[in-house]
């Protein structure tokens, strides 16, 4: 399977500037509108705002409600960048996950996604360590919280996302691992969903998935969404919860195969939930913007793969990774439903 890392790995010898990465979006950044309900959600006529562009691979935005700004990584380049309005972006974690030298067979060293818990830290799946981490934002400390499941290590923790429980859960896809597959490094042979526990513990959820990616958890903590970054089967799927956060048999949220089918930039990753329950996922052509029973309002398009989005600003904007820059969309809807 080639799959978007293995395009950018294709590409990485390039210059920016003349690579697919760097090259103008065949399109001008859009909403398309499928239902007025999106109305409510994105005011109609407003534009996709280009924040900061230059990046290898943007990913993992996450919003820091105790400072007012935003993170978001660059993982090839092992750096993570801090945004603020008025002051632009710049390096705040560098190197941001591998702390050594990196291995050539190590393609993506830097932290990938990211969140911040309740107390201001942050946590990471660090791609290159091949750990789930949580840095101090202020001493910028960082602490290993898991690294093995049963022993073996992992391949390269891709998104994490936290529960109302405390807990965390992620993914584990080869896209950090140059060879991916067929890595030396190795030693899981299936890629994994997890549940990491406060207390440290790990539990495989889910091995029967070829690219489990982006995921994030409903707010009453009942649904866990998982995007699936496979070309043979690009869908986004909700896991039900029971009480002790362990996951049934999922369901299909999202079938983007058509837009995939059409060559539409992308496939599923990221996801943010609102505290109201839409679902903003990524995926062919853009971040599709979802009623909490999976109907599309509409999709936010900028011309490049979206990775990554999360909703910040006290609920007043939601933020973009896409390709080698960062973008904004306005919200419609105030802190009371968002923040």
């Amino acid at each position: 399977m080639i799959g978007r890392r293995a395009f950018i790995a294709g590409l990485a010898a390039l210059p920016l500037a003349d690579s697919a990465l760097g090259a103008a979006p065949a399109m001008a950044p859009r909403v398309d509108r499928i239902d007025r309900a999106l109305d409510r959600i994105i005011p109609p006529d407003v534009r996709v705002e280009i924040l900061a562009t230059g990046y290898r691979w943007a990913e993992g935005p996450a919003w820091v409600p105790q400072g007012e700004y935003l993170l978001f990584g660059d993982p090839p380049s092992n750096i993570v960048y801090r945004w603020q309005r008025g002051q632009g972006a710049t390096p705040f974690l560098s190197p941001s996950g591998l702390q050594t030298p990196v291995p050539p067979a190590i393609r993506e060293p830097g932290l990938n996604g990211i969140a911040i818990m309740a107390d201001g830290t942050l946590v990471g799946a660090d791609s290159g360590t091949r750990a789930i981490v949580k840095v101090d934002l202020r001493t910028r400390q960082r602490t290993i919280l898991a690294d093995r499941y049963d022993g073996k290590r992992f391949n390269s923790p891709n998104d994490l996302c936290i529960a109302p429980s405390g807990a965390i859960y992620f993914t584990d896809p080869p896209y950090g691992l140059a060879q991916a597959d067929e890595s030396p490094l190795r030693e899981l042979d299936f890629c994994g969903l997890y549940r990491l526990d406060p207390d440290g513990k790990v539990t495989l959820l889910d091995r029967s998935h070829k690219r489990p990616n982006g995921v994030a958890v409903s707010p009453d903590g009942r649904t866990l969404y998982l995007a699936l970054s496979d070309e043979d089967r690009p869908q986004l799927l909700a896991y039900p919860l029971d009480a002790q956060g362990m996951s049934g048999k999922p369901r299909l949220f999202l079938d983007m195969r058509a837009g995939h089918a059409a060559g539409e930039p992308g496939l599923p990753d990221g996801i943010d939930v609102a505290p109201d329950g839409h679902v903003f996922a990524t995926g062919p052509g853009g971040v599709h913007v979802c009623t909490a029973d999976g109907a599309v309002l509409g999709i936010v398009r900028t011309g490049k793969a979206i990775a990554n989005c999360c909703i910040g600003e006290g609920g007043r904007t939601l933020f973009l990774t896409s390709s080698d820059m960062l973008a904004a969309v306005p919200l419609a809807i105030g802190a009371n439903l968002l923040a």
